[in-house]
């Protein structure tokens, strides 16, 4: 069960990584959150690199037919409303928002908080993006929304999605919702060209498409989900087995491995220890993908993208999908850059009783700079926003 360097296809005998999911709220407060192990900041990242990489792929082995083809499974709905920008073409700059949810489409009558928010900034020359990651603990104005007697809040961010969802606001009023907040307090004048929803059912699928990553290690975790008895059989740190540790060091990690490590916040920096190592993640999978030619071999390309169409909702703003496919072809040659929000460093305040995030004012000129048209220059004066992740490569 430890990391190994081999390439022996392994899985830990015991329970799904599956978390569960919350349920109720009214219409003025949800109940209290149960902290989950199973974060999908990642899963966002992997996910819109995997459609990226489609895109790619697509360009090289038959164009947008293929495209058409294997983006066919893809749930596509009308997610942004009010907060969508109006386009009939694909061209300037781009922002797009992923949202992560613990959620089945078929189970939309249980509320849920967004675990992870990532605005996409795309260049006008469709060649380079950035993630900013908005903090799920960010305590924020929810503004009102009539349509489900949602009367308006100061609350954390990941609230939004649940205040939007609820009394048959689905995930459209969810996700709207959620823009509108951001929208309001964290980038205000942003509009958004397109989103998605990723669920975590289809990112496992992902991973395991995929079959693991070489990923480098950059400190000692203990694992809180997966551990082993004295046979070597599966039992969890918390029933008393010994815990999986991922030592420092570059190695091959099957798709379990990978999952669990990314898993893990019960470290030195907590969320910001652990939204670093997602990052790493992501452009290890990115690697893992090019290196088995899934961007030319149209039977991988149908494979993947079968498991991102698993864990995707999209807003494609009116216009095909094949064509946003196509358009972003160019994003997977260079490398996403990572942006750390507060610098990759907590920054608390009490709120409702309970602890919450806040921004510094660098990380809200950050935001203001991404609606300016400015991201570069702040990024060029702030380089202690951008994630030195330390992977492979």
């Amino acid at each position: 069960m430890p990391p190994t360097a081999t390439r022996r296809r392994t899985t830990p005998e015991g329970p799904s990584m599956q978390s569960a999911t919350a349920r109720g709220a009214s219409a003025t407060k949800l109940p209290a959150r149960k902290r989950r192990g199973d974060p999908l900041w990642a899963r966002l990242m992997v996910i819109l690199g995997a459609l990226i990489m489609m895109v790619s792929g697509g360009a090289i082995v038959g164009g947008k037919v293929l495209i058409g083809q294997v983006s066919g499974g893809i749930e596509q709905r009308n997610l942004l409303g009010n907060a969508g920008a109006k386009r009939v073409a694909i061209d300037g700059p781009l922002n797009l928002l992923l949202v992560g949810v613990d959620q089945r489409p078929e189970n939309e009558t249980d509320l849920i908080r967004s675990d992870s928010i990532i605005i996409v900034s795309i260049n006008a020359e469709h060649t380079q993006a950035r993630f900013l990651s908005v903090p799920r603990d960010t305590l924020v104005k929810i503004p009102a929304n009539p349509r489900t007697n949602f009367k308006g809040a100061t609350d954390k961010i990941n609230a939004a999605f649940a205040f939007g969802s609820q009394n048959k606001g689905g995930r459209e009023g969810g996700m709207e919702l959620l823009a509108l907040t951001i929208q309001q307090s964290i980038a205000p004048g942003i509009k958004f060209d397109g989103g998605a929803i990723v669920d975590f059912g289809g990112f496992q699928a992902l991973v395991e498409a995929l079959g693991g990553v070489d990923m480098c290690i950059d400190q000692r975790v203990e694992s809180i989900h997966v551990g082993q008895d004295k046979r070597g059989k599966f039992l969890a740190p918390s029933k008393g087995g010994k815990p999986v540790v991922y030592e420092p060091g570059c190695r091959w990690l099957e798709p379990w491995q990978a999952l669990d490590y990314v898993r893990q916040r019960h470290l030195p920096n907590g969320d910001y220890d652990r939204s670093r190592h997602q990052q790493q993640f992501v452009k290890a999978m990115v690697k893992e993908a090019k290196k088995q030619g899934v961007a030319t071999n149209p039977i991988k390309l149908q494979k993947v993208m079968s498991a991102a169409g698993k864990a995707l909702t999209v807003d494609r703003n009116g216009l095909a999908l094949e064509d946003w496919m196509f358009t972003l072809s160019g994003v997977i040659e260079n490398d996403p850059v990572m942006l750390k929000t507060n610098a990759g460093h907590t920054n608390t305040v009490k709120a409702n009783g309970e602890e919450a995030e806040q921004l510094t004012p660098e990380s809200r000129q950050m935001f203001q700079s991404l609606v300016a048209g400015t991201l570069d220059q702040f990024v060029a004066a702030h380089p202690e926003f951008v994630a030195n992740d330390g992977s492979i490569g």
